[in-house]
């Protein structure tokens, strides 16, 4: 399989580690957002979308990390990603789609870029922009780990194995790193992430550990 993304991409940091767990070997090819290549034609050509990443299976080009998660977990089911039953898999369903369709979306790329190039937004502004909306969803992110764990603290953010719900969060902290987000108060959340950086399959999708990591 080969796989189109960015370093930087968190969405594309979520497929290396579903990948990564998994054992799933890929081709890693890179596309430099922020340098234009997903405009590029050769890559428009693969990626109705534009976006990554994308996953060429080889019979099928398959785009949205999400989708992607779930077509690998679906083919290769061991270890498991979603829980096997179906009140567990709406819970790490919900916690997914709280990063990737809430915090996410407000703070990628484009959207950054948006608010400095068109907007005229300065530096300071746009990354008071990033650790607000950041700040706020990891906020409800961690109301809804008290609410699916209960008094206990889960190892990761569902039970005591990395699921989907972890693949999406890792990537979202380490962007917030980046941007100097404030995560006191935070426990559940940044006992997840911690326990999900002690696994190679983590640590060795991280941004820096990739080869066009700059």
């Amino acid at each position: 399989m080969k796989l189109y993304n960015y370093f930087r991409s968190s969405a594309s940091f979520r497929v290396r580690i579903a990948m990564n767990l998994k054992g799933l070997p890929f081709e890693y090819i890179s596309v430099h957002l922020a340098k234009g290549d997903h405009k590029k034609p050769e890559y428009a050509a693969i990626a109705v979308d534009g976006f990554v990443p994308l996953l060429d299976t080889g019979e099928a080009q398959l785009s949205q990390s999400m989708a992607i998660m779930e077509y690998l977990d679906e083919l290769h089911p061991l270890p498991a990603l979603l829980p096997a039953d179906a009140l567990g898999k709406a819970k790490v369903r919900a916690l997914s789609q709280s990063i990737a369709c809430e915090i996410h979306p407000l703070n990628n790329l484009r959207v950054l870029k948006y608010l400095v190039k068109e907007l005229k937004v300065d530096e300071e502004a746009k990354n008071t922009w990033y650790r607000h909306w950041v700040r706020a969803g990891l906020e409800s992110f961690e109301r809804q780990l008290a609410q699916v764990q209960g008094k206990k603290f889960g190892t990761f953010c569902y039970g005591d194995t990395p699921t989907m719900a972890d693949c999406c969060l890792v990537p979202q902290i380490a962007n917030g790193q980046r941007f100097n987000v404030n995560f006191d108060g935070l426990p559940r959340t940044m006992a997840a992430f911690e326990a999900c950086m002690k696994l190679d399959a983590f640590i060795k999708a991280s941004p820096e550990n990739c080869p066009d990591a700059e």
